[in-house]
């Protein structure tokens, strides 16, 4: 894959990139799809740029939840933060997380949209993509 690929869905551009690390002003207002895991470091790549919703790998959550910690930064933004299990989808593919990624963690803000566990990525993407806030 390109560093990124682009892909309309609902009137929304998502964009697809396997490292969060490619994330670049071009991709204001996207809702991104990466292979990166969720952890802090991930998060602030995230933050830097203003996102529709933004989607991780939880990387197996690990030791103090560190896979997925950045979820919670991203809330103080509002931006709504999804993790996948690192068993739907392979770490470092976001077409692989778009294709088969199954929602394990996720903010409030992604909350209030209506996210839920188990939820796939694009059923996730859905919810996210309304108007109706929970």
């Amino acid at each position: 894959m390109a560093h990124k690929t682009v892909i309309p869905f609902q009137n929304t551009l998502v964009v697809l990139m396997d490292s969060i690390s490619y994330l670049n002003e071009h991709d204001q207002g996207a809702f991104v799809v990466s292979g990166s895991h969720g952890g802090i470091s991930s998060a602030r790549y995230a933050l830097a740029v203003s996102l529709r919703g933004v989607v991780f790998n939880d990387a197996g959550i690990g030791k103090d939840q560190a896979g997925i910690a950045g979820l919670e930064l991203l809330d103080t933004a509002g931006v709504p933060a999804i993790a996948v299990a690192h068993t739907s989808a392979r770490i470092g593919d976001a077409v692989d997380t778009w294709a088969s990624g199954m929602v394990s963690a996720f903010n409030q803000a992604a909350a209030a949209r209506g996210v839920r566990m188990h939820l796939s990525v694009q059923e996730a993407a859905t919810c996210i993509f309304s108007d109706n806030v929970r």
